[in-house]
């Protein structure tokens, strides 16, 4: 669906500044360091972000801090449903209240859980949600992206705004100076690129730094095993690699083998050198890797 048919839909009354500040004030409420809260207020974007991230009727929206409803409410106006996480029992309980007086028709589209995102797990969500489309706390982004991706398989689209360097960082190539822990990870799931920026100037309070769009659009049929134990290995194998990042994998991935020669033994069954560094190779890689036991 394109930004336009997005845009045309208009059935919600979709939050700007004013609103976005008068609910803050009616309802008591502070944007806090600590939950990592900085509330979005530009109508434009939210449509934005929801039109990149693909969404169409057939789609039940994940949505992490909704905050005070500004990504919701353009969410709403476009998926079948929404079911929103949020850890500040204050925003969550106000959060229906909010849909309810700004698109009474599509209130019952919502579902608020309020819960910490970092622990949520599929029993805790209703359904099974098909896109995860959020404004991810800052100060957790990677982790809560991570987790929800490997709780929720049902998950096929992922559009998320974050920190410009962690878009940067989860979206590099193998070989380049920010690829790192985070990039490999993610491609686990699926293909991961950036999707755009965003001013800070769409925020309360203005954040000191610049945020981009990262969009991961899961493996139709995965590569490999998708399963938690082998993504446990896999992701062991990535956190050694890293861990001495100016080493060549052979005496880095030493404790995790056992020796470094036997690190340099499962690095050559994997068609890799052992002189390489972690930096240069791709997640397949790392998932022959956790594979030559």
């Amino acid at each position: 669906m394109s930004e336009s048919e997005v845009a045309g839909r208009g059935k919600a009354a979709l939050l700007g500044p004013v609103e976005v500040r008068a609910l803050a004030e009616r309802f008591g409420v502070r944007p806090t360091k600590q939950l990592g809260q900085n509330f979005v207020h530009d109508a434009n974007t939210m449509r934005r972000i929801v039109a990149t991230a693909g969404v169409t009727r057939e789609d039940v929206v994940l949505e992490v801090g909704p905050g005070l409803g500004s990504l919701t409410l353009a969410a709403l106006d476009v998926a079948d449903r929404v079911v929103a996480i949020e850890i500040d029992p204050v925003l969550a309980e106000h959060l229906p209240e909010t849909v309810r007086d700004r698109a009474p028709e599509l209130a019952d589209r919502l579902t608020v859980v309020e819960a910490d995102a970092m622990r949520v797990s599929a029993a805790d969500i209703p359904g099974e949600p098909t896109a995860l489309v959020a404004n991810l706390p800052y100060n957790v982004a990677v982790p809560v992206l991570l987790h929800l991706l490997a709780e929720l398989p049902s998950i096929r689209t992922t559009l998320v705004m974050v920190q410009q360097e962690v878009a940067d960082r989860l979206a590099a190539d193998p070989g380049g100076r920010i690829y790192g822990v985070p990039s490999a990870k993610a491609g686990f799931f699926g293909t991961v690129r950036r999707a755009g920026t965003v001013g800070r100037q769409i925020f309360w309070p203005v954040p000191q730094v610049e945020s981009g769009l990262v969009r991961i659009d899961r493996y139709a049929e995965p590569p490999w095993s998708m399963d938690e134990e082998h993504r446990k290995r896999v992701y062991e194998v990535i956190d050694a690699a890293f861990a001495q990042r100016r080493k060549g994998l052979r005496a880095a991935l030493a404790r995790w083998a056992g020796s470094p020669a036997e690190a340099e033994r499962r690095l050559v069954a994997a068609g890799i050198a052992p002189t390489a560094r972690g930096e240069t190779l791709d997640t397949a890689a790392y998932v022959r890797l956790a594979s030559t036991y």
